[in-house]
């Protein structure tokens, strides 16, 4: 069934779990998101960057997501992430999301309310719900480039402004966290204290961006395939477990899909090196990536929370 946040995740913020928000542009990653959610009996959110709507076109990824979805036997959330821009967040109400991110982090305080606000009265109107950021993540992914020296923690008090000024439904806060498969070059380490304080001033769910786990075991398959993922490095179970317990109820993963991705399309590939079906080779990867969000939603918490 086809819902929006506020079905899902103050449920989630209330009883100590979080729902993934999982990446897709395609069909094969749609299925394995939304699969491997069925067979967990797990809420799920199915998410579209600005550059996977690009690369599909917003009427095909829309219409397949949303058929997908209605057909589903738990509660799933077509969500845009990271839109940057009013006029996109729009498109996308007008194509049957039920959720959309204005990520307005970039800008002042008061720029980011005030466009976060334009957005909130639009989809609010119509039944979607909207999440919002404050504080920046460093890292790269799709069209987001934050250096490190621009990243900035959430703070606390400007988070309870931002979240009764802007009137958002989510908000996404920056604890140490980062996109992409290179999160961390010395120990893994997320700010909890910042995390607790923002979670007993600030009522509406929270929101943990950049948290791909990037297991070795799912890098080790990349490399020994011919990949060349060096250094890679991403948040371990134990701190997305802490985040969890101390108010993160929604976690967004992209990078992990893609790895386990291209981990399925190496391993067939080489194993099969006389097949030339693409849906022979797709539905490996699209096995693989299922694999992977088994995973996350048992570590998110959300198995049998549908």
């Amino acid at each position: 069934m086809l819902v929006n946040l506020n079905d899902i995740l103050p449920r989630a913020r209330k009883n100590g779990y979080a729902v993934g928000a999982f990446n897709t542009s395609n069909l094969e990653l749609t299925q394995a998101i939304i699969n491997a959610a069925q067979r967990l009996d797990a809420p799920v959110i199915v998410a579209t960057s600005e550059k996977a709507i690009k690369y599909a076109g917003i009427e095909n990824i829309s219409e397949m997501i949303i058929g997908m979805s209605k057909r589903a036997r738990i509660p799933v959330v077509l969500h845009l992430d990271h839109g940057k821009s009013y006029e996109l967040c729009t498109e996308c109400v007008k194509h049957g999301y039920t959720s959309v991110m204005i990520d307005a982090s970039h800008l002042s305080f008061r720029d980011n309310v005030r466009l976060t606000r334009k957005v909130v009265r639009h989809a609010h109107k119509r039944g979607i719900t909207v999440e919002a950021e404050i504080g920046r993540l460093a890292g790269i992914e799709d069209d987001l480039n934050v250096t490190k020296s621009e990243a900035l923690y959430t703070d606390p008090d400007e988070a309870v402004r931002f979240a009764e000024e802007s009137f958002c439904d989510a908000l996404a806060v920056a604890i140490g966290t980062s996109h992409g498969a290179y999160k961390f070059k010395a120990k893994p380490r997320l700010r909890i204290d910042i995390l607790k304080e923002i979670a007993t001033m600030v009522k509406i769910p929270l929101v943990l961006h950049g948290a791909s786990g990037v297991k070795q075991k799912w890098i080790s398959r990349v490399n020994q395939y011919g990949g060349k993922l060096q250094h890679a490095r991403g948040v371990p179970d134990r701190l997305i477990e802490k985040a969890v317990g101390n108010g993160i109820a929604k976690i967004n993963t992209d990078t992990d899909l893609r790895i386990g991705f291209t981990a399925g399309i190496r391993e067939f590939l080489d194993s099969n090196p006389t097949e030339f079906d693409p849906r022979a080779i797709v539905g490996a990867a699209r096995d693989r990536v299922t694999e992977v969000v088994l995973d996350r939603i048992r570590v998110f918490g959300s198995e049998g929370k549908a």
